[in-house]
């Protein structure tokens, strides 16, 4: 008899379906796993044969063919061996095969039956809803798998507990699906930056529209700190957009709290972050920074300080929404519709302005260092923003700026005068994402808006790119004002935050 159970691999944050199939056949006893299957299944056998001998269990002494079908995929990762095991318990006839069929499996064995937690729960518990099954994983998946939807889950701590649900000597009960605690509360608050109302003006434009802005100052005049709280002033993730972003920090292995994220994510990999990291890829071509910060915030402290050829590649990404990553053998894509802010210094020494404290190479030092942007990447920020060193009398100040909650009101508000705008979408409606006829139709100025703006083309010799940005945030701060039409102030100050056509200094 030929015993199937089915699971699911990864290509991505899709699943493909794949079959377990266990024959038991006469002749030498053997174990064998076919259906082009990596190292770590493979290894499955030995965590199957450790698991089965603690239940008090053996193989029989037969030919044992695992089959993972179809066999012309690759096979990753160790969630096969759950399937594995429940494969051989219906040969064995411990289990009923024909029960077994109505859920979708996946799993770790440790030595002793239990059941480790596995990456890419949610992802299989939504395949397993769209082929009308139930899901079989782990304990610690169970919350995790809940918000997929209506669906039955057998979430087990151990193998044993499995077997005695099936044989009705034990009841597991129904996981709830939970909220990851971590995303509950946001500690950072804009109140805490002292001074700064232009940059934290900037910032507000930025998070009402989703633009991306690029900080320049001298160390210690707050960038990061401006940075880091931008999550404080970011509406809350919707429902199908928490979804995709559980699902890509689940296929990573960064979902420790089981439960569904709902504040939009900040990454801030360091300069030294490799290519790989940043954009995805590795042995399993896992999701990289760019996709962790999908629907949210991806920080870059140090521009310059990135390697060329690491920067250069979110140029593509910046403007689909997607990164492609191209392998030899494997050709995945995974969302990445982010919101980039940078910050940088304005030379290698970071004082080039303060004739005090500046270095004797200005102003080559300052050239240099600002030529490790490109005019391409430079063109990808809305805004870019000099941030001044605070002054004495501002940090002196004992009474507290702006809170996080009052700002986030605003933005709040302009984001839903887009989405009256644009409807609900694939992508995220909002006026950084907007182009073509559209942008035109809802951005145009007024007369006194389009004579300044086609003086600062000629002026700032403005890219194409750079002409329909300074549309895109003069519509954000139009929405913000709860204005329809776009003025000449709304031109003037989405113009200011070009800084002369890219140039930082």
């Amino acid at each position: 008899m030929i015993s199937k159970i089915a699971t699911v691999a990864f290509h991505g944050v899709s699943t493909q379906e794949v079959t377990v199939e266990v024959q038991m056949s006469p002749g030498l006893p053997n174990f064998n796993i076919v259906g082009l299957a990596d190292k770590a299944v493979a290894e499955s056998r030995e965590r199957i044969r450790a698991s089965f001998h603690h239940l008090g269990l053996s193989l029989p002494p037969r030919r044992i063919t695992v089959n993972l079908a179809p066999a012309d995929i690759q096979k990753e990762g160790s969630h096969y061996d759950l399937p594995v095991a429940l494969g051989l318990m219906a040969s064995m006839e411990i289990l009923d095969p024909l029960e077994l069929s109505n859920y979708t499996v996946l799993g770790e064995l440790g030595l002793d039956g239990a059941l480790a937690p596995v990456v890419g729960v949610l992802p299989a518990a939504l395949n397993a809803v769209s082929n009308n099954r139930g899901l079989i994983c782990p304990e610690k998946g169970g919350r995790e798998a809940a918000w997929a939807g209506d669906l039955t889950i057998l979430a087990a701590p151990n193998l044993l507990a499995l077997i005695n649900h099936f044989k009705g000597t034990q009841v597991l009960s129904s996981p709830k699906a939970e909220i990851c605690a971590a995303s509950m509360s946001n500690k950072l608050d804009m109140k805490d930056i002292k001074g700064q109302l232009l940059a934290k003006r900037a910032l507000e434009i930025a998070a009402a529209g989703g633009h991306n802005v690029l900080f320049v100052g001298p160390p210690g005049a707050g960038k990061s700190m401006l940075a880091q709280r931008l999550p404080s002033i970011l509406p809350r993730l919707e429902p199908s957009e928490a979804l995709d972003v559980t699902m890509i920090h689940s296929l990573a292995g960064l979902l420790p709290e089981d439960g569904l994220i709902t504040e939009r994510p900040f990454r801030d990999p360091h300069h030294s972050s490799s290519l790989v990291s940043l954009i995805g890829g590795g042995v399993r071509t896992k999701p990289g920074e760019i996709s962790l910060a999908h629907q949210g915030v991806l920080f870059l402290d140090e521009l310059p300080e990135f390697a060329r050829s690491t920067l250069e590649s979110l140029r593509q990404p910046l403007e689909t929404g997607k990164i492609v990553v191209a392998r030899a053998n494997n050709h995945v894509t995974y969302p990445a519709r982010i919101q980039l802010i940078a910050a940088m210094n304005p030379c290698r020494c970071g004082y080039y302005g303060d004739l005090q404290r500046q270095c004797h190479r200005v102003p080559k030092c300052a050239e240099e260092y600002q030529s490790k942007i490109s005019g391409p990447l430079m063109d990808r920020f809305d805004l870019v923003f000099h941030v001044n060193e605070v002054k004495a009398v501002d940090l002196l100040e004992k009474n507290e700026g702006e809170a996080s909650h009052a700002i986030a009101v605003r933005v709040a508000a302009a984001r839903q005068q887009q989405i009256r705008r644009y409807g609900e979408g694939d992508l995220m409606p909002l006026n950084a994402v907007t182009d073509g006829e559209k942008l035109h139709e809802i951005a145009t100025p007024d007369a006194d808006g389009q004579h300044l703006l086609s003086i600062a083309i000629e002026k700032m010799r403005l890219s194409a790119r750079s002409y329909h940005r300074v549309l895109r945030v003069a519509r954000t701060i139009a929405d913000l004002e709860g204005s329809d039409l776009v003025r000449r102030p709304n031109i003037a100050e989405a113009l200011s935050y070009r800084q002369g056509g890219g140039k930082v200094g």
